[in-house]
């Protein structure tokens, strides 16, 4: 942002037209892009509906952007009607906003910089975080993973190197054996050697996941470095969990369906945002205030 205010500046003592030009253009493309944004986020949410069934996680991107919608539209009569209760809580509300959609930005940005780091090789062990089975089956999702982390492990081989592969996951609700068990079958299916595959069956989160396989790994060689792999959409919060538990690794991430990214995204983010909810908690809450003085002065 302060990039593009200071070559605005910079323009301008060459040409005060076409920085105003440009001005233009970039305030006329926010309502525009937040209305596609709306758009966008609809659509996809009614695809997730239809593709994945109406969970609460996959109404995300629907509940996110009707809410965009429905904002503009409060926001509008409020301005319309000038009725100075409304007029307070769209205020209040659109400075939490704000500052909520400054921070999702922020993460997208950084998670991009962060999956674009190339990750180490010559490591010891390949982390494959589990998300879950249908019965017995490992579903497209999980599949990703375990077809990533197979990957870099037959890579590592062609090097000379003999990592070993751990599959990590308990058993949940609806699942018909542990998921690290399902998961290590299926590497073995793919041409995995048995004896190279570890098996960590008791976590049920991701915390859990990291905190037991590190636990695997120290046991094996205590000075281990590792490879994480979850999706591209977990990495980040995969690799801050990483850190926390003080696992010795990097986390990469392996494709997901492109219909299931932004409402995943959008969970990540939640989740990282409810992890830091004191300081967050107090900021929106400074902001509310100030967006009902602000309301307040400008009706006076």
């Amino acid at each position: 942002m302060f990039l593009v205010a200071g070559l605005l500046f910079q323009l301008a003592m060459v040409s005060e037209l076409a920085a105003s030009m440009i001005l233009v253009v970039l305030v006329i493309l926010v309502p525009i892009t937040v209305l596609v944004l709306a758009g966008f986020l609809i659509a996809n949410g009614i695809t997730m509906l239809r593709r994945e069934g109406r969970r609460v996680a996959n109404l995300l991107s629907l509940a996110a952007g009707l809410g965009i919608i429905g904002m503009i539209v409060l926001t509008g009569v409020a301005g319309y009607f000038r009725w100075k209760p409304l007029l307070m809580f769209t205020g209040a509300v659109n400075s939490v906003l704000f500052y909520v959609s400054f921070l999702f930005v922020c993460f997208l940005l950084y998670s991009f910089v962060y999956g674009k780091f190339p990750h180490r090789t010559n490591v010891d062990f390949i982390v494959v975080l589990g998300s879950g089975l249908i019965g017995s089956r490992v579903p497209p999702l999980l599949a990703s993973r375990l077809d990533r982390g197979r990957e870099v492990f037959e890579a590592e081989r062609a090097k000379g190197r003999q990592p070993l592969l751990v599959t990590s996951g308990g058993q949940g609700p609806g699942e018909d054996l542990p998921e690290a068990r399902a998961m290590a079958d299926y590497l073995i299916e793919k041409g995995v050697p048995a004896d190279q595959v570890l098996v960590e069956d008791q976590s049920r989160t991701t915390e859990q996941n990291l905190r037991f396989s590190k636990a695997i790994m120290a046991q094996l060689k205590p000075d281990f470095r590792c490879l994480v792999v979850t999706n591209n959409f977990h990495v980040m919060r995969a690799a801050r969990t990483a850190r926390a538990e003080k696992v010795n690794g990097q986390v990469i991430g392996s494709p997901t369906a492109r219909y299931y990214w932004p409402s995943a995204t959008i969970r990540e983010f939640v989740a990282i945002f409810l992890s830091h909810k004191v300081i967050n908690g107090v900021i929106c809450l400074l902001l509310i205030l100030g967006g009902i003085q602000n309301t307040e002065a400008v009706t006076l």
